[in-house]
């Protein structure tokens, strides 16, 4: 495999480190120049783009709003000075951008597919994605640029971003269905990606749209003594200050590459386990 640095030592950039066995950058990015030192200390052949922002930890995207400044950095020019190096030094750039920016009627429309653009505006987070996804999937065209829709992380081992975690701690929790990225699965298709020289836009998401308490109800066979309340929507939106994204992604597009994705079903029994031997 190519020699690769990641940018960003979040939940996601050292889980991505983990299974790529790479480098991983922890300089503070503040200009073109700091991304340029990196380049030339580790000399990388790929970037993986995973700084961002998404909240306070514990907290949640509505923490954006009181940070506008530093998210639109993280989340928009960010991405695009990395572009802009990537082009200049003739090394390829892979970005995480978010399936959080769309939205969905799950009445009348299909899986949403890579040609899409996000149409979420109302929630700061959305739009600091979409002004990112956008500038990229222009250069992408033409530049060695690979851009990652996630949606929802779900992974096999304690972390205050896991939706696991999140969901353990709500104990109130909405069911509605919607696509997730089991973290083993996607760094399986990051590898795939890499090796077939993908660029333009993937979603990464798991087959099947999961719901809540499909993966609570597994959880609880091993703690029988948890307990959780489903709730609807309306109710949800008087504990949180902004709306959020419920959605479906398609990927078609990643499986006809040959890769294929797991069922979010398939993976659950797994993941708890997994999760609770690491607690």
């Amino acid at each position: 495999m190519a020699k690769i640095l990641i940018f960003g030592k979040g939940f996601i950039g050292k889980r991505i480190q983990e299974e790529l066995h790479c480098e991983i950058s922890d300089k503070h990015i503040t200009c073109l120049k700091d991304i340029e030192s990196e380049i030339d200390k580790f000399k990388p052949e790929i970037i993986i783009n995973c700084i961002g922002t998404t909240g306070k930890i514990g907290g949640n995207v509505d923490d954006l709003e009181e940070i506008k400044d530093k998210a639109l950095f993280s989340n928009s020019l960010i991405p695009i000075m990395m572009a802009e190096v990537s082009l200049r030094r003739n090394i390829k750039l892979i970005h995480l951008s978010s399936g959080c920016i769309f939205h969905y009627d799950y009445k009348n429309q299909s899986p949403i597919t890579e040609e899409q653009e996000g149409d979420f505006f109302d929630l700061f987070y959305s739009r600091t994605k979409i002004y990112s996804e956008q500038a990229l999937k222009i250069l992408s065209k033409k530049y060695d640029i690979l851009i990652l829709r996630i949606r929802i992380p779900l992974d096999n081992r304690p972390n205050p971003k896991n939706i696991l975690d999140k969901l353990l701690a709500y104990k109130k929790i909405i069911n509605i269905p919607n696509s997730i990225t089991y973290i083993p699965s996607f760094t399986e298709a990051l590898k795939h990606l890499i090796k077939i020289d993908a660029t333009g836009i993937y979603n990464v998401v798991n087959k099947d749209s999961l719901k809540y308490s499909k993966l609570l109800d597994i959880y609880k066979k091993y703690k029988p003594e948890f307990e959780y309340q489903i709730i609807g929507l309306d109710e949800l939106y008087t504990k949180i200050k902004g709306k959020r994204t419920n959605i479906l992604l398609s990927v078609e597009k990643l499986e006809k590459t040959g890769f294929k994705m797991p069922s979010i079903y398939d993976i659950l029994e797994e993941c708890v386990r997994t999760y609770l031997k690491n607690a």
